[in-house]
């Protein structure tokens, strides 16, 4: 493999195959519900960013034992993941994430708690708390941040909420919990360029971030995202440019992070673009074919770091 794969990196920190399961909790987003907005990002849509979960009527040991109950026979799985996937999960009375993280924790088959959130919504009084449940369970800890990209001039454009800087400060007070990290990335946003793609690679490497998780692009309806590619302000690039530009955020990562996705998917339903007609797998397919027919790897130009150009 050319690329620090999530599936081999699993097997080799648990022994085994684990499998994400994701938990709903009713989080919302200030983005949405006026603290920092009410539209939320320009590409998000009523759904947040999960469309398979439970519906948060259930609770959390429910949610689990259902998910387990259906995938442990048919992957033949031990060991699990709870996902607290939509919205910003950190975002919620810190009671709530506490009870939440408590009763996750006590499935024996769950071997981390994965938090996704925003960078602005990881105030030290939750990372204290999240911290307290994995201490007391022994359970691992991984917090995913939406980033989607490191250009702050393109964070303004998608009505982000935040800036680049408090990405910056959410890695750094996280790292001193040692707590994992991973950051959603979308890198064939439309006012990117390649370039781009490259020093968000740069930065995350400079600042030792865990894991990353790659979305393309895709235009949901009802979404200002979509109203602006009806009414043709942008373009979006071909796949093959795509799996260029992702080739080149590879090679520029460094080797130790890993790789959880390079593209995303919707519900064909719900969505006016989506992998440009093809199915997620396919766009998997031609990055790893193009990278094999290249000869090239991440980190491969991971040389940028530690004063090198003072080096040998």
């Amino acid at each position: 493999m050319r690329y620090n794969a999530y599936s081999d990196h699993l097997i080799e920190k648990y022994s085994e195959k684990v499998y994400k399961i994701p938990v709903n909790i009713g989080a919302t987003c200030p983005n949405r519900d006026g603290r920092k907005g009410v539209s939320g990002c320009i590409f998000c849509g009523g759904k947040g960013g999960s469309f398979d979960s439970l519906p948060d009527s259930m609770t959390v040991a429910e949610q689990i034992s259902q998910n387990i109950s259906y995938i442990g026979p048919k992957y033949h799985a031990s060991k699990f993941i709870a996902y607290f996937q939509n919205y910003t999960n950190t975002y919620i009375p810190i009671e709530k994430l506490t009870d939440s993280c408590q009763a996750a924790a006590g499935f024996q088959e769950v071997v981390q708690l994965c938090i996704a959130t925003r960078p602005d919504c990881v105030p030290e009084a939750y990372l204290a708390a999240i911290g307290s449940v994995a201490a007391a369970s022994g359970k691992d800890v991984c917090i995913e941040l939406g980033l989607q990209t490191a250009n702050y001039h393109t964070l303004a454009r998608i009505n982000r909420g935040h800036s680049l800087a408090e990405f910056i400060d959410a890695v750094l007070r996280i790292k001193q919990r040692g707590f994992e990290i991973c950051v959603h990335l979308i890198l064939n946003l439309p006012w990117d360029t390649d370039e781009d793609a490259v020093e968000t690679a740069k930065i995350l490497s400079a600042l030792q971030i865990d894991h990353i998780k790659i979305h393309s692009l895709y235009i949901e309806k009802k979404t200002k995202l979509c109203e602006m590619y009806m009414n043709g302000e942008f373009d979006i690039i071909s796949v093959e440019e795509y799996a260029a530009r992702i080739i080149a955020f590879l090679e520029h990562l460094s080797p130790r992070i890993v790789v959880q996705r390079l593209a995303g998917r919707a519900p064909e339903e719900d969505a006016v673009f989506c992998n440009w007609g093809m199915s997620w797998w396919k766009v998997k397919e031609l990055i790893e074919r193009n990278l094999e027919e290249q000869d090239t790897y991440q980190g491969r130009k991971f040389d940028y770091l530690g004063g090198m150009t003072y080096g040998e």
